[in-house]
């Protein structure tokens, strides 16, 4: 059903003319995604609304061949009430609902959900493992967590980080600080058993920033390269950083309507490329960051965009497959990339 409260975001998007889909029957697994329920918040997207109708009917209108998504943590339906620690828990609890209601075929032939990251604060050292056991009780489909990591890496937080290696967990990781990303990959090398998966090209992304800023960034992607446990997506540039900085193609002042994905392409090639070469297709997966993205570009103009940087860099049909499925499939340990999962 249409929400009044989304009406600006489809408004703004509905001024593009829709992309011919490039490559339709290439098969997508989306690896980052939100749902949410904000209204009446005091929430930053403009996309207020976004449930399993809202992604399904995103995916089939876009006209790619998305198969599965992994859902992102985002602070969805936490518990009201119990111990504060574990009220994260109820996020899963949702999303697993999510992933029944698609798993059922009335959405469509995509199957939201297959993997779930959500949120467990490592702070808590070891007393952090009933958190992470709560969550896989919760859902079958459960993989991981996304969480700030303090500049100051304790041996408290060292042990509810080891928690995640003893039950087979991934760590989601995500700061606009692309300068953090060397401590990560220490991190990272310290414990090998844990994957960890660097989101949205590693920071805040700037097509207009100058040379010695975008060295720096180089520089920071460059050392995650000697960590193997360590993937990045590749998306999330599209994406408003808090309230205070947008991308010059954002809907709110700075951009009239929608860019092409080939306009995007020429702005944003560099950035994808140099991550894509220094970890390899096998160790990135592009993903949506959908509904935060939105407020930038469509989701069938997205995966264009994708598409259009894949052939741009020459990359092979075993490269291609890895960036839009199968390293998201082997890293959240999914189905088959099928439809019908």
């Amino acid at each position: 059903m249409p929400y009044p409260e989304n009406a600006p975001i489809e408004e703004w998007l509905a001024q593009e003319t829709p992309e011919d889909v490039l490559e339709p029957d290439l098969p997508i697994i989306d690896p980052h995604h939100h749902l949410w329920d904000m209204r009446g918040l005091p929430a930053p997207w403009e996309q207020k609304v976004y449930l399993c109708e809202e992604m399904s009917e995103e995916i089939r209108a876009s006209g790619h061949n998305v198969v599965q998504t992994v859902f992102a943590q985002c602070g969805a339906f936490y518990r009201a009430d119990g111990p504060e620690e574990m009220r994260c828990v109820g996020e899963t609890e949702f999303v697993h609902g999510v992933a029944a209601m698609s798993r059922s075929g009335r959405y469509g032939d995509a199957r939201l959900c297959t993997g779930i990251f959500s949120a467990a604060d490592l702070r808590l050292g070891k007393a952090v493992e009933p958190v992470l056991q709560a969550h896989i009780a919760a859902s079958a489909n459960f993989r991981g967590i996304r969480t700030g990591f303090p500049a100051d890496l304790d041996a408290e937080y060292r042990e509810g980080y080891a928690m995640l290696g003893k039950y087979d967990l991934s760590f989601d990781n995500y700061s606009p600080d692309y300068e953090r990303l060397p401590a990560l990959a220490k991190l990272a090398a310290a414990h090998p058993e844990v994957p960890v998966i660097v989101n949205h090209l590693g920071g805040k992304i700037d097509p207009d920033a100058d040379q010695g800023t975008i060295a720096r960034w180089q520089a920071c992607i460059d050392s995650l390269a000697g960590c193997p446990n360590v993937v990045m997506k590749c998306g999330g540039a599209q994406q408003r950083v808090g309230r205070s900085w947008e991308p010059p193609f954002h809907m709110y002042h700075r951009a009239e309507g929608p860019l092409s994905s080939e306009e995007l392409c020429d702005m944003l090639y560099p950035f994808y490329r140099h991550a894509i070469e220094t970890l390899g297709p096998d160790r990135c997966m592009f993903e949506s960051n959908f509904p935060v993205d939105k407020e930038s570009v469509s989701y069938r103009t997205l995966w264009n965009l994708m598409k259009r940087i894949a052939s741009k860099m020459g990359l092979s049909e075993g490269e291609k497959t890895s960036l839009f499925s199968g390293t998201a499939a082997r890293v959240y340990r999914l189905p088959p990339a099928t439809s019908g999962a």
